[in-house]
């Protein structure tokens, strides 16, 4: 009971120390998929926050939201549709960075596929699906898409998950964007979990990025599930095109399961 209650209270430190900086980023989603679903019929809704306190200054395109110090987030709604279906929406996406202050980002459509309780099975795998409609703070592209593969292992204690993501703009197969994330996980128990994660962009298939010039990020990440899942995570930038520090938070819960 005693470590249980140390294990809340670290918790706990740990998210208000996230949000104490979330309250003075780029990316509206941080995470690595493991192919858990909503049961049929069930409402979840993950809440997503980032934050980027030392982060790139330049904004990638003129008019677009600039990293450094920048907060953003999305509140994700999932409805499972079958045992091997979930549909997802991300509305609103909204950040908020030093020069052009809070404003709407755009919203996301999302189509989760994965083999039946795949967070029963050693061997698990699935695809997710997204449809961005974005503004012109967001990105060059109006309309833009991934295609999130899912593989992975429990292994118990340790999980290891791969996404091997692709990206498009619909402009061309050979201008599709190669932006893959990895986690590793040590699970403690069935409520408490500590994980590795990276997050990647090597650019086009058509030619990758120089290393300089990739997106390379590893995070440090603690997960705990309760009546409230979340999931937080302190990530630095390995390379000098990606932000320097970046905190996730996330909370987790299922609106109406019985």
């Amino acid at each position: 009971m005693r470590n249980m209650n140390l294990r809340t209270n670290i918790l706990i430190v740990f998210t208000l120390l996230v949000l104490t900086a979330v309250a003075l980023a780029q990316t509206d989603e941080i995470q690595v998929y493991d192919g858990a679903l909503a049961p049929p019929e069930v409402f979840n809704l993950t809440w997503h926050n980032n934050f980027t306190p030392s982060g790139t200054t330049t904004p990638a395109f003129p008019g677009a939201v600039t990293a450094n110090k920048s907060w953003n987030g999305v509140p994700e709604w999932a409805l499972g549709v079958t045992n091997w279906f979930e549909a997802g929406l991300y509305l609103p996406l909204y950040s908020r960075d030093t020069t052009m202050g809070w404003g709407l980002d755009g919203f996301k459509l999302r189509a989760l596929f994965a083999v039946p309780h795949a967070d029963e099975r050693t061997f698990f795998y699935g695809a997710n699906y997204e449809f961005s409609v974005n503004a012109k703070r967001w990105d060059t592209s109006r309309i833009t898409s991934e295609v999130r593969p899912i593989i992975g292992w429990h292994l118990k204690p340790v999980d290891i998950i791969i996404n091997p993501i692709l990206d498009t703009a619909w402009n061309g197969f050979r201008n599709l964007d190669f932006a893959p994330s990895e986690r590793v996980a040590y699970n403690v128990n069935e409520m408490w979990a500590v994980a590795v994660e990276e997050y990647a962009d090597y650019g086009p298939l058509h030619g990758f990025n120089k290393v300089g010039d990739q997106f390379h990020q590893l995070y440090g990440v603690m997960d705990y599930s309760g009546a409230l899942d979340v999931e937080a995570g302190v990530g630095f930038g390995l390379t000098g095109a990606t932000d320097n520090v970046t905190l996730k938070l996330m909370f987790s819960k299922d609106l109406n399961k019985k």
